[in-house]
């Protein structure tokens, strides 16, 4: 490939390209990053500087880039074949992994059915909820009931069971009614309250949801312990177990995506472990394949695979697919990915650097303008707020979320906000130096950007 320097790269970059979740007008003024390598835990740019990528590559990647063995992984896979279809046909990789994954999923999950993205995943989980309860005679269990604060993705299932006005409400004309019940949002309570003499109020109004609908109601579809694109809102103790039965008892199937918490993420292998929840259908990405190459799963129960077992004549096949399906490239690094996990004991070598990450946060806490920090694991989320004492926010328009990632990428660090709310959410393999310098920079960065200076007399 011909090479192109910075400025030319950076041209064409703003004639043609149009990039998610940003608003052009103002990429097309500002000195763009353009990341052409991968090294450990570090993104290279064009020019040869060096970054700590404070956000895995958007949640995504586990091991660092450019780990040898997933590398070589796909590397020999490559020399075998790119891709075939799954369409009526398999592939040994598939198959394998199926195992695998089944064998690490929470008890009672038994199916797997691949797809190649988070959203795509937890679409799949929507349709085969409606068409289980079709396929039983129950076509009446149609509604699904979701979270205020949540996202799922940005396909039109997953849009509908979203819950995040600023990225949904343009496309409200074209999503299926859903139920929304309160997030378990204690730092800003949308029924007004205070953990823990509020009972868990919140999870109480999905049992009067549920009740209201009596035998109407599908699926209830919840990010399992912490709502990540919502500004990573971590639920109460006891929120998940409660919620997960009360779907028991009505006889609605519980739908956890677990796209950004699983695969180690929460400090569990998948964060519904943290409560002991078995869903019946549950939604993975990002980390399943390390990063490496877009990858997704849906799991269901055995039950609920038993009901799209028929003739032909009935119709009750599950009439989903897509082009890339299990591809053999995206599913090499996956059981890559999981043997890391097996062999490097991953989850017992992670809890050292949660407590690290726990007792270096604290002294951010306590910073003028930090409102609460919010962690789970390896997740973070630090929201800034102008007043902390009436939690008032910023004004959006001042995105002083941005500013304070754009001033930390200036000594070599990428992160990316939701809003007002700084994200850390670092590869795995992230070791406890670059821990400790991810939260000191972070400091100094919001420091810098939120603190009036010293007016010297």
């Amino acid at each position: 490939m011909k090479r192109y320097t910075y400025q030319q790269l950076s041209s064409i970059d703003k004639s043609y390209l149009w990039h998610p979740f940003t608003q052009m007008k103002s990429w097309e003024k500002e000195e763009i990053l353009i990341i052409e390598k991968g090294s450990g835990n570090y993104l290279i740019d064009v020019n040869g500087k060096r970054y700590l990528d404070g956000v895995a590559s958007l949640w995504a990647n586990v091991h660092g880039h450019r780990n040898k063995k997933i590398d070589g992984a796909v590397d020999n896979q490559l020399k075998k074949i790119a891709h075939s279809t799954f369409l009526g046909l398999s592939h040994p990789g598939a198959i394998i992994l199926s195992r695998m994954l089944i064998d690490i999923a929470p008890d009672g999950l038994k199916r797997v059915f691949y797809s190649d993205s988070g959203a795509t995943a937890v679409e799949i989980a929507i349709k085969i909820a409606l068409q289980y309860w079709f396929n039983t005679g129950k076509p009446q269990r149609h509604i699904f009931v979701s979270l205020n604060n949540a996202y799922h993705g940005d396909t039109i299932g997953s849009v509908s069971v979203g819950g995040i006005g600023l990225f949904h409400s343009t496309y409200k004309p074209l999503l299926f009614k859903t139920i929304k019940a309160p997030s378990p949002y204690c730092y800003r309570c949308e029924l007004g309250l205070v953990y823990p003499s509020c009972k868990l109020a919140c999870v109480q109004k999905i049992d009067e949801i549920l009740a209201r609908n009596e035998g109407r109601v599908a699926a209830l579809v919840l990010e399992p312990m912490i709502q990540a694109a919502g500004g990573f809102i971590t639920s109460p103790h006891g929120y998940l177990k409660a919620a997960a039965m009360i779907a028991k008892k009505h006889n609605v199937l519980l739908i956890l995506d677990e796209v950004a918490t699983g695969f180690g993420r929460t400090g569990k292998m998948f964060a519904c472990e943290h409560e002991d929840v078995k869903p019946d259908i549950m939604a993975v990405a990002k980390g399943i394949s390390a990063g490496y190459l877009p990858l997704a799963a849906t799991f269901t129960t055995q039950n609920i695979y038993n009901a799209f077992l028929g003739e032909y004549a009935e119709k009750k096949t599950f009439y989903h697919g897509h082009t890339y399906t299990a591809n053999p490239l995206a599913v090499a690094a996956a059981i890559a990915n999981l043997e890391i996990f097996k062999k490097d004991k991953i989850i017992r070598q992670l809890q050292p650097k949660i407590r690290l990450l726990t007792r270096g946060l604290k002294k951010i806490a306590a910073l003028e303008h930090v409102g609460q920090i919010r962690q789970l694991g390896m997740m973070t989320g630090i929201e800034l707020v102008l007043d902390k004492k009436t939690k008032q926010p910023y004004p959006f328009e001042h995105r002083t979320g941005a500013r304070v990632c754009a001033e930390i990428r200036k000594h070599g660090i990428i992160l990316r906000p939701l809003d007002d709310v700084v994200v850390l959410m670092p590869p795995l393999s992230i070791t406890e130096q670059e821990i400790l310098r991810l939260l000191a920079e972070v400091e100094k960065a919001i420091r810098t950007v939120t603190e009036k200076p010293t007016v010297k007399t």
